[in-house]
């Protein structure tokens, strides 16, 4: 049989066609746009989303023996609010994951409301990027779209809507809103009565696995084709790279960056810097998030390089000149999450000279992105929790520079996975096992997730990097106060 994997992004969605056996037999990109009204700010029509699907969907399925299509499921951008009228139809733009005009009502939710009553209620405090704020921000903001709201919907769910009809949700992506329980994964009906809705708006919560339906016939495919809950895209790329079971560790290199450890029990970071969520397996993980990751790269590349060679611009960056930059870069490009929560902060160089070269501010924004991943993962290691080893996925784990510069910024061993597709494949892993393929998602890791390169971390090396992670632990705490006063009003 046959299965679709979906992986929403922020720019763009790819759809990958896959095997029961997990070989990937096609995989198709749609890009999309994004827009930013202002500072800030970021949005997405919904619409353009569920085009790019169909879209990728015909492309997809061109030529193919469509009758052997089992299911679908799809990993996507998390905490993206949509909200729909009593029609269903999209009632403004969706206020995406990276969206900052929220500070106001993460303040309230964090100082008034309190972080203990939000971690008691849903496990995690307020950050800007979680749903909560978003619609606290349309009810103080845009009345009038408040008023209409008769559905609330994470982007992934809205594509699983126009597939089946369905309104749902998986408890991996649900983690993120600020609105359930974690714990006991149902919604809670305090923080709702806290942003003003009723639990009638909110979507029926499902395992990521558990099938919510099957796709609607105008869609062209053939009847009967299930489609799972699907999960946010860090649980269905840590299913994709096989991070499942109890102590297993994946950093993902997207647009944002992420380290994600898998748990078989319910467990909180009492400083509530790392995200304590439901996981895609059926248990639960702890979650360090950056905003600005592989970003970085592209923003520097692109807008002030003005190139898209990735490839000879981090050749450049000569070996010996690694864990030896002079230079320094704080990745801050849309505030930051984990685990400094700094809606203010911003993207920062410092150390250059007169001899700074190119090569050196290329290598310094890896190197800022990788020293910001250690933050999380130092905060993780405060809580006793061992991490050895780690598996590496996302655009920026192509880069063999890159790498080397995780290896032994973190000075343990990462494990390149054989499909770098991570959410997607881990969406079609999901919709294996609704459709009854795997007896469950740990099998089914098992059974399509192998490893073909470890990086080890080299002790000289890694002793260069400690010295270089000292300093930069220094250059947020004083910057602080500048990102305070030059803040825009």
């Amino acid at each position: 049989m046959l299965y679709i994997g979906i992986d929403l992004g922020t720019s763009s969605v790819k759809l990958l066609l896959v095997s029961s056996g997990g070989e990937i037999l096609r995989s198709v990109s749609k890009e999309y746009p994004l827009y930013f009204p202002q500072s800030g700010w970021s949005e997405q029509n919904p619409e353009d989303w569920w085009n790019a699907v169909c879209e990728g969907i015909a492309e997809l399925t061109q030529g193919i023996d469509r009758s052997q299509l089992a299911g679908i499921g799809c990993g996507g951008q998390m905490h993206g609010l949509v909200a729909l009228d009593k029609d269903d139809k999209v009632i403004r733009p969706a206020i995406l994951w990276n969206d900052g005009r929220t500070a106001a009502e993460v303040e309230y939710l964090n100082g008034v409301v309190g972080k203990e009553k939000l971690s008691r209620l849903t496990a995690n405090i307020a950050f800007a990027g979680f749903t909560a704020p978003k619609i606290l921000w349309i009810k103080n903001n845009e009345p009038e779209n408040f008023a209409r709201i008769d559905k609330i919907m994470l982007p992934k769910d809205y594509i699983n809507y126009k597939l089946t009809g369905v309104h749902s949700c998986d408890y991996s992506d649900a983690s993120g809103m600020l609105l359930m329980d974690v714990e006991h994964k149902c919604w809670s009906r305090e923080m709702l009565e806290i942003c003003g809705i009723s639990e009638s708006v909110m979507p029926r919560l499902c395992e990521s696995y558990e099938v919510i339906g099957t796709v609607k016939a105008e869609l062209g495919l053939p009847e009967g084709v299930k489609v799972v809950a699907g999960a946010g895209d860090n649980a269905a790329a840590a299913v994709g790279t096989g991070t499942v079971g109890d102590g297993a560790c994946n950093i993902s290199l997207g647009t944002s960056g992420t380290i994600f450890i898998s748990s078989e029990k319910f467990g909180v970071d009492p400083f509530n810097a790392l995200h304590a969520f439901a996981h895609a397996d059926g248990n639960y993980h702890l979650m360090g998030c950056m905003l600005s990751a592989a970003s970085c790269n592209k923003w520097f590349y692109e807008e002030i390089l003005k190139t898209d060679d990735y490839k000879t611009e981090q050749g450049s960056i000569c070996e010996d000149k690694l864990g030896k930059n002079r230079v320094f870069f704080l990745p801050y490009l849309m505030g930051e999450r984990s685990p400094i929560n700094d809606t203010d902060a911003r993207g920062t160089f410092i150390g250059m000279s007169m001899d700074t070269t190119r090569a050196d501010m290329v290598q310094a924004v890896m190197e800022g992105v990788s020293f910001a991943i250690r933050d999380s993962f130092e905060v993780a290691r405060s809580l006793g929790i061992d991490i050895s080893r780690s598996k590496l996925c996302g655009g920026g784990a192509k880069a063999p520079v890159w790498r080397k510069i995780i290896a032994n910024v973190l000075n343990i061993s990462i494990d390149i996975p054989q499909t770098e597709e991570g959410p997607g494949y881990g969406g079609a892993m999901l919709a294996m096992v609704g459709c009854g393929e795997y007896e469950s998602v740990k099998a089914c890791a098992d059974a399509l997730v192998s490893v073909t390169e470890t990086i080890e971390p080299e002790p000289e090396l890694a002793a260069l990097y400690e010295n270089r992670y000292n300093k930069f632990k220094a250059i947020y705490p004083t910057a602080k106060p500048l990102f305070q006063l030059f803040k825009e009003e």
